[in-house]
This record gives structure tokens, C-alpha cells and sequence, in this order.
């Protein structure tokens, strides 16, 4: 179903692209629209490497959603590590590439967790006051999940 990479030498091994994909600062979901375009949004996102899931927060309404309700297969991409090398014409660079089907997370239990998987990641020394934030805006919060179907990790040198 997925073409397997082209240049076999630079693909990542799991331990490595699983690393890009939990460290990585911000994400980028590619979804799909009604009107046959795609749409790529830059967004801040927490790995579940034991559940092949990755997390996300959303507004309740919005092009992203609308996307997302249309078609589920969507595309998340990570960079790591980059420098540029201008005398050479390139770039170096780590980059982690997920595909999958995005479902909105209904189950309480599991917004929750999702929400305190974010707040750890991005807002860790200021968790009490990330917990009453989640308390006070999860009804207004929508937040999905990406299963991850196929994940690839690239190393550019």
C-alpha cells in the first residue's frame, strides 16, 4: 500500500524516527478538502509511541475540521535536526513522515490524557495551572487522533 523509500541508505531505523516523532517541536497535518486541494496545517502535537498515535487539539469548527470530516487518510509530517549548507546546495536533516486515518477523540478518559500528554510536552513546569486550563476549556476543545498506519524516518546528509 505505501511505496517503500527510494533511497534505502538514508531511511532512519523505528528507534530513531520514533524519536524525531515524539521530540519534534510542531507537526504538519496534510488533510484533504471536499474541493480536491489539499490543506497543510502547522500544529503542536504529543506521540504516543506505545499506541502509534499522535495527538492534537483543535477548534471546534474551522477548513482543518471540515477536511478532516470529508477524508480521514491524512499525512503528518516532523523535522528534526536541519542545517543548511549553502556552498553545497542542500540541507541536512532528520524528518519522520506518518500516515494514517484521524478520528475525533470522543472518550473523556482519553481527551483528557491527550491534553495532559500536550501540556507535558510543550508547558511541563507549569502543569497545575495546564490542568485547571484543560478543566476549563475541554468542552470548548476538540481533540483527535491520528492512527498511525505507516511511519518513515529520513536522515538527509
Amino acid at each position: 500500500m505505501f511505496k517503500p523509500m527510494r533511497r534505502k541508505e538514508k531511511q532512519l531505523s523505528e528507534l530513531e524516527t520514533n524519536k524525531i516523532m515524539a521530540d519534534g517541536e510542531y507537526g504538519t497535518l496534510a488533510t484533504l478538502g471536499d474541493n480536491g486541494y489539499p490543506y497543510a496545517a502547522p500544529l503542536n502535537y504529543a506521540y504516543d509511541e506505545a499506541g502509534q498515535a499522535i495527538y492534537f487539539h483543535s477548534a471546534l469548527t474551522g477548513n482543518k475540521v471540515d477536511n478532516m470530516n470529508h477524508e480521514s487518510k491524512v499525512c503528518f509530517s516532523v523535522v528534526g535536526y536541519t542545517r543548511l549548507l549553502p556552498e553545497k546546495f542542500d540541507t541536512e536533516y532528520d524528518s519522520a513522515i506518518a500516515f494514517g486515518k484521524v478520528l475525533p477523540v470522543n472518550d473523556g478518559s482519553e481527551k483528557e490524557r491527550a491534553l495532559e500528554l500536550l501540556i507535558k510536552k510543550y508547558s511541563a513546569e507549569f502543569w497545575q495551572q495546564g490542568l485547571e486550563y484543560i478543566a476549563r476549556s475541554q468542552r470548548h476543545t476538540a481533540v483527535y487522533k491520528i492512527q498511525v498506519e505507516h511511519l518513515t524516518g529520513k536522515r538527509g546528509r
